[in-house]
């Protein structure tokens, strides 16, 4: 049983057996990424890449080795293409600004969608204003999915870069990238697709989606937090320059000059979060051999039953029916705001997500405050679901 491997998972809360279907803001730890981060500190500790000492050497044979884990999981071509980040949020800070910025002039515009979580919504904002360039929106339908015919009439000759997510971390849907990607290629634009949401539900490969930057988050695929990654592809990466200054991104530093370092370290200013990118390497592995084609294929069939059974429930509303979708969940109640709706579940146990979900533009579209929000894992079962269905007709029984 999966659930066997995450210690968290049998744990009470307020009496009753947890029920985690809050996924989509972080997954949970299994044994084996707990034990490795454990077994660094207790073993390993040390600096890396700086050192001729014994658990210097060990411990940047693990950091570099988790490098190439991850090449290896999202089909890069080169280990130098594999910048390790703090998570997505860096990693979309890190193209804005050693990337797309220096290309910005008045009047050139980036292109994003209606569907951004704030982090790929935010740093193009700050570097547009300080440019005077434009910022085009993407729409969405009332399904939740983009509005694809209309992204080439948003384009022109001023537009100098496009990010979008794969998948929306509020309504579930599952973006056409490669469409998308080929469309910017067409155009002569480069592309970054958040994949916050995307690499621990389905496979995903850089080399065959085009992708020109590619990034996620390591606690959102069950290692730990505080680590991510940036992929780029060699040859744009190569052209870049630091946005962070330090140690271990230099070859030479004087006061007179400072010669960078090679690609991708040159993008990893100061001691990384070695405890963190080791980790991220046995989630890798922890991943791989569950087989993201299982867990695919057991979370949409578990998300076909929990949406049937949602939906039947009376003056309950699913905000988000793309056809195409990932394993979220989130939805409204008739007179119950989200919140009382998430504390009654926190009460029997289930944790759920209710907010804005870093996605107001969304809120806004739909007129709603906040959505409740199930996520899921491949950990979920279908009697989790039922525990769901019961805690909302409970909800709703609490307010009538």
């Amino acid at each position: 049983m999966l659930k066997e491997n995450f210690p968290i998972l049998n744990k009470k809360v307020n009496g009753n057996n947890l029920i985690y279907l809050d996924n989509a803001s972080t997954t949970q730890k299994p044994n084996l990424v707990i034990d490795k981060i454990n077994n660094y500190y207790n073993s390993t500790n040390s600096n890396i890449h700086r050192g001729v000492h014994t658990l210097s050497q060990k411990a940047t044979d693990e950091y570099e080795r988790s490098r190439h884990l991850v090449k290896k999981f999202i089909g890069a071509k080169n280990t130098d293409e594999i910048i390790f980040v703090k998570g997505t949020t860096e990693g979309i800070n890190l193209v804005a600004n050693s990337y797309v910025k220096p290309l910005l002039a008045k009047g050139d515009n980036i292109i994003i969608s209606q569907m951004e979580h704030h982090a790929n919504i935010v740093p193009w904002q700050i570097i547009c204003e300080e440019k005077k360039a434009e910022i085009k929106i993407i729409p969405i339908n009332k399904k939740g999915e983009l509005e694809i015919g209309k992204l080439e009439n948003l384009i022109n000759s001023n537009t100098k870069f496009i990010s979008i997510n794969h998948v929306s971390n509020t309504l579930g849907t599952i973006n056409p990238i490669k469409d998308i990607i080929k469309l910017a290629h067409k155009n002569n634009i480069k592309i970054l697709i958040d994949g916050a949401q995307a690499v621990q539900h389905m496979n995903v490969n850089v080399d065959d989606n085009n992708a020109d930057f590619y990034c996620f988050s390591g606690h959102k695929m069950y290692g730990p937090t505080g680590i991510g990654v940036l992929y780029g592809k060699k040859n744009i990466l190569e052209k870049m320059t630091p946005y962070q200054g330090g140690g271990d991104m230099i070859k030479s530093v004087s006061f007179e000059k400072t010669i960078y370092n090679d690609i991708p370290y040159r993008f990893e200013a100061g001691t990384p979060n070695i405890a963190g990118v080791i980790g991220l390497g046995e989630a890798v592995k922890f991943i791989e051999n569950v087989t993201l084609l299982e867990i695919e294929e057991y979370e949409k069939d578990l998300l076909k039953y929990a949406t049937k059974k949602i939906s039947t429930i009376e003056n309950v509303r699913i905000i988000g029916n793309a056809q195409q979708k990932a394993c979220v969940i989130s939805f409204v109640i008739d007179n119950i705001h989200p919140h009382d709706i998430g504390t009654i579940m926190d009460s029997l146990g289930i944790a759920i997500r209710a907010g804005h979900h870093c996605t107001q533009p969304i809120m806004d579209f739909y007129d709603i405050p906040a959505t409740a929000r199930a996520s899921f894992s491949f950990y979920n079962t279908k009697s989790d679901v039922d525990n769901l269905v019961k805690a909302i007709i409970k909800t709703k029984e609490v307010f009538a």
